[in-house]
């Protein structure tokens, strides 16, 4: 009797996993009720896309590194994925329209660009390809939006520390990033004569991201704005205090660098909850000021989260012993474009035994080969997949979740390995 009651629960277990995904076959499409959280591997940058409970959408980056650059191409840096048959921003759109809820009416209700750094919206480079309307060369978001209508696009306030545009006249004539900005405020200004909202995101607002369509039926579920520029929420209402001291807006020393600028978010679903800090660091190395240290701060107000992408890539002076400490994730997200990711200090930090209750598990989009012999055998013991998409899915009411890796070498991205599922903490 107890081994027909074990075989009909494994029976049924294998069922639900099924009905999730399957191994070699394509993703099964979002539902309502569910939270899909994809994150794109192209090789080349950053990527996400969200698809809400109530089929609300949003890109979180769209990175597109330059690929005149000797770098982009060389043995540092990953390698296109799938293929270079088609730009990285192509590939972002396809992959979107392969799994967004409207897939002939495709539409991107939410794009937020955590920072202004290629690998996170894109480059400008000699040849790109122009929009319909050659108002702008499509690369990183501006390629993204160019082919997929964009309603509402969030961005840190460019004019802190000092207005961007005024900064970059400094440069040479000759630099790609003041091209890169020129670009990306050339896409602004054309698409926003279309409809698109450019708006600056909101640090402490929990209603600034909101769902588009059936808000009702999903009460548990919202968006907390952590993070924008030097402005952190106090964990309170809306409040905020900034971070940063007063800056020198004549002495380029006192100001932010980019990475410290970066937005920060927490996607809540009933009791599950995901961080995702950009390019936040956390550590203070040898000459740094210690207001470098954002992670700490954000930690505090942020507490227990049940998936979290690695701040930086997973690089050095990123993802210090007190984020670990607050955010306790049963799994950490990591997305790879070179061989600085990840540090092996962060690694060992991010497993330790001493930091976290209980042992997370790691998955990241395109580790280097070059990693695994530097760093050896802790790569292969930590993670659970070192290579494809990966997509973080939410059942409805958020109490459990898998992680699906998306084959990243095929265009048509089946399915290649399934993970849990998981239950989220606050639910246990």
């Amino acid at each position: 009797m107890k081994k027909l009651i074990l075989c009909s629960l494994l029976l049924a277990s294998l069922a639900s996993h099924a009905q999730v995904a399957t191994v070699g076959k394509p993703l099964p499409e979002w539902k309502s009720g569910y939270l899909d959280l994809h994150h794109i591997n192209t090789g080349r940058g950053n990527a996400s896309f969200f698809v809400f409970p109530d089929g609300t959408t949003m890109v979180l980056d769209a990175g597109e590194l330059d690929p005149t650059n000797a770098r982009t191409t060389s043995k540092r840096n990953t390698p296109m994925r799938p293929d270079d048959s088609k730009h990285p921003y192509e590939w972002i759109v396809q992959y979107i329209k392969q799994v967004a809820p409207m897939k002939e009416k495709t539409k991107i209700d939410y794009a937020l660009i955590t920072h202004f750094h290629d690998d996170h919206f894109g480059s400008y480079y000699p040849g790109a390809p122009l929009s319909a309307g050659k108002q702008y060369a499509l690369t990183g978001i501006t390629g993204v939006g160019g082919l997929i209508p964009i309603r509402y696009l969030l961005q840190r306030d460019y004019h802190y520390p000092v207005n961007l545009t005024t900064a970059l006249k400094r440069l040479p004539q000759d630099m790609n990033y003041k091209k890169t900005w020129t670009n990306y405020l050339d896409f602004i200004n054309a698409e926003s004569k279309k409809g698109m909202q450019a708006l600056y995101f909101k640090a402490g607002s929990a209603s600034q991201i909101r769902l588009q369509h059936q808000a009702n039926q999903y009460p548990g579920f919202y968006v907390q704005n952590v993070k924008s520029n030097g402005w952190i929420w106090t964990g309170k209402d809306s409040s905020v205090v900034q971070h940063f001291p007063p800056i020198d807006t004549l002495n380029s020393k006192t100001w932010p660098d980019e990475n410290a600028l970066s937005n920060v978010l927490v996607v809540h679903y009933g009791p599950f909850a995901y961080y995702n800090g950009g390019d936040t660091p956390g550590n203070v190395f040898l000459g740094d000021p210690a207001w470098r240290d954002l992670e700490t701060p954000i930690a505090k107000v942020v507490g227990s989260v049940d998936v979290a992408t690695m701040d930086h890539h997973g690089n050095r002076d990123a993802v210090n012993e007190n984020l670990i400490k607050a955010l306790q994730p049963r799994v950490w997200l990591e997305q790879v474009w070179t061989a600085d990711h990840p540090g092996h200090e962060v690694l060992i930090r991010a497993v330790s035994p001493y930091l976290n209750k209980t042992k997370p598990d790691l998955f990241a989009t395109n580790m280097m080969e070059a990693n695994e012999l530097v760093i050896g055998g802790l790569i292969q013991q930590s993670y659970k997949s070192l290579q494809g998409h990966i997509v973080v899915r939410v059942l409805p009411g958020g109490k459990e979740y898998y992680i699906i890796i998306l084959d990243d070498s095929q265009p048509s991205i089946p399915v290649k390995a399934i993970f849990g599922p998981y239950t989220a903490k606050a639910a246990l």
